[in-house]
């Protein structure tokens, strides 16, 4: 099956890994408490390095705090942009730099995966259980865009106050879900790379 053919509605593993794209326009309607309870459930199913499950969540749906967000992360991420600009860079430093930009394209709900950052894994962890919980978000009929943009802010120590995180804890992986608004482009991505394939 293509990729373009594939749809969040489809039922098999293989497909709904097919189906799911970064979402990066969303209508208004909200996302539920009960599927976010859906969404959480499905990443503390991902893999766990020592059976250590380490993750813990933020959920934010406030709009004013999520502008806000948007607001602290985007001069943060800009910086670092120009401090590693190369010609690929040009076009995203132009997104960042406008002040009306909103880093998590208007989604109604971020959930961010934390975690002890001096567990073993812990950090591989948090990447498991977001790609589980962006299948899930895609079975559900929902998108979902990793916001690395935003790492960088919700790790200030005033932010992780603000929003309960501990200061011993590390923000890894910010995800923006919502209801997608109109269709979702289809993607494609190279063949594997396949360095070594050593048979007897």
């Amino acid at each position: 099956m293509k990729p373009a053919e594939a749809s969040c509605g489809d039922q098999t593993i293989f497909q709904a890994i097919l189906a799911r794209h970064s979402v990066r326009t969303y209508a208004p309607r909200p996302v539920s408490e009960s599927e976010i309870r859906t969404l959480l459930e499905a990443a503390v199913r991902a893999p766990t390095a020592m059976h250590q499950e380490p993750w813990a969540f933020v959920v934010i749906q406030d709009p004013l705090w999520l502008k806000r967000l948007s607001d602290v992360a985007r001069p943060l991420f800009l910086d670092r942009l120009l401090h590693q600009a190369g010609p690929g860079n040009a076009r995203t430093v132009k997104t960042f730099a406008d002040p009306q930009f909103n880093i998590f394209h208007d989604a109604g709900t971020l959930i961010v995966i934390c975690a002890k950052p001096d567990l073993p894994f812990s950090d591989a962890d948090c990447w498991l259980a977001a790609e589980n919980l962006m299948l899930a978000a895609c079975g559900l009929g929902l998108g979902s865009c990793v916001i690395g943009s935003a790492q960088a802010a919700l790790n200030t120590p005033a932010i992780k106050t603000e929003l309960g995180i501990p200061q011993d804890y590390k923000a890894f992986s910010p995800i923006a879900v919502g209801y997608p608004s109109g269709k979702i482009p289809s993607t494609s991505r190279k063949a594997p790379q396949i360095l070594a394939w050593k048979k007897s």
